[in-house]
């Protein structure tokens, strides 16, 4: 009885303090949460040294190396919760792309697709992986498919997850919407705009504590002037994919959330098409993020894939 009242004390209080120091002490919090994201999925943080930029990345489990690109405005930590699923299965890599998250950031550096391209394959050659795996989500989709495009021979898969690259994907409202004005919610002037990024990118938003959404709030307003130069070098100056789609030799796993509202779903179908060796999954009631959204599924539909690639006997 005694141990049970004590329980009954300890661990209210435990819950007073965790949300104590999400709110007091953000920073401080927000790191917590982010071992604690990694370590669950049996991630460590590691380094790597390129031309010009530090790289860092996730590192974690054990057999052929996947490799995790994230998208426009986002980090690493985007693939922690999915990892958990994978890790059991592949070797882990998601770095930090120049530009984002806590890799260098260059203001006089160009960040084009052909750029992000070169930097990933100077990466993945340092880390010594052989023919490698490759899953990239929106801008990292559009990343990794033109590197299967210009390197067939290093890529054994493709994993695209609501990937940008293609003029299909990218007739929807918000890029009509910036075209016209120059704004998105993927670029952030305040704190306050934060959460206009989440609603656009979400269907579902997943859990994100107070500390993490401040430290995020924080990052994205600082990156406001390189990250409106990014976006811009993105649609403006690298070309779109439909002419290398036919050629890729990779299987690849198309996946789109059916209410994505920044890259169109229609997509999905058309690069379907166009890849000779593709699947298509589009994932109802999700948004821009799957890999967020619901990590389980979307692990369970490429774990499938990896074990019966299209194309496969």
């Amino acid at each position: 009885m005694t141990l049970l009242l004590t329980a009954v004390w300890i661990v209210p209080a435990l819950a007073l303090g965790v949300l104590a120091l999400d709110y007091l002490a953000p920073r401080v919090a927000a790191r917590v949460w982010i071992w604690l994201s990694r370590a669950t999925a049996g991630l460590v943080e590691r380094r790597a040294q390129i031309p010009g930029f530090t790289m860092p990345y996730l590192d974690g489990g054990r057999g052929e190396p996947l490799v995790l690109v994230h998208g426009f405005a986002a980090d690493k930590d985007n693939y922690s919760r999915i990892a958990r699923f994978l890790t059991r299965h592949f070797r882990v890599i998601a770095p930090d792309l120049p530009g984002f998250g806590a890799a260098t950031r260059d203001p006089l550096a160009d960040y084009r697709i052909a750029d992000q391209v070169a930097r990933l394959r100077a990466f993945v050659r340092g880390l010594g992986l052989g023919p490698v795996h490759l899953a990239g989500s929106s801008m990292g989709g559009f990343i990794v498919a033109q590197y299967a495009a210009t390197y067939p021979d290093e890529v054994a898969s493709l994993w695209l997850l609501d990937a940008a690259g293609t003029q299909a994907a990218f007739d929807t409202d918000m890029i009509r919407h910036y075209l016209a004005t120059g704004a998105t919610p993927l670029l952030v002037r305040t704190p306050a705009e934060f959460q206009r990024l989440l609603d656009a990118v979400t269907c579902r938003e997943p859990f994100l504590p107070h500390s993490l959404r401040h430290v995020l709030a924080q990052r994205a307003v600082a990156d406001f002037d390189l990250h409106t130069r990014i976006f811009r070098q993105i649609g403006e100056e690298s070309p779109t994919l439909e002419a290398s789609l036919p050629s890729l030799r990779a299987p690849t796993l198309i996946v789109w959330g059916e209410q994505d509202r920044i890259l169109s779903p229609s997509a999905a179908a058309i690069m379907g098409q166009l890849i000779p060796r593709s699947q298509v999954i589009v994932m109802p009631n999700v948004g821009h993020l799957p890999m967020l959204e619901c990590p389980r599924a979307a692990a369970r539909d490429y774990l499938r894939f990896r074990a019966r690639p299209p194309g496969s006997a």
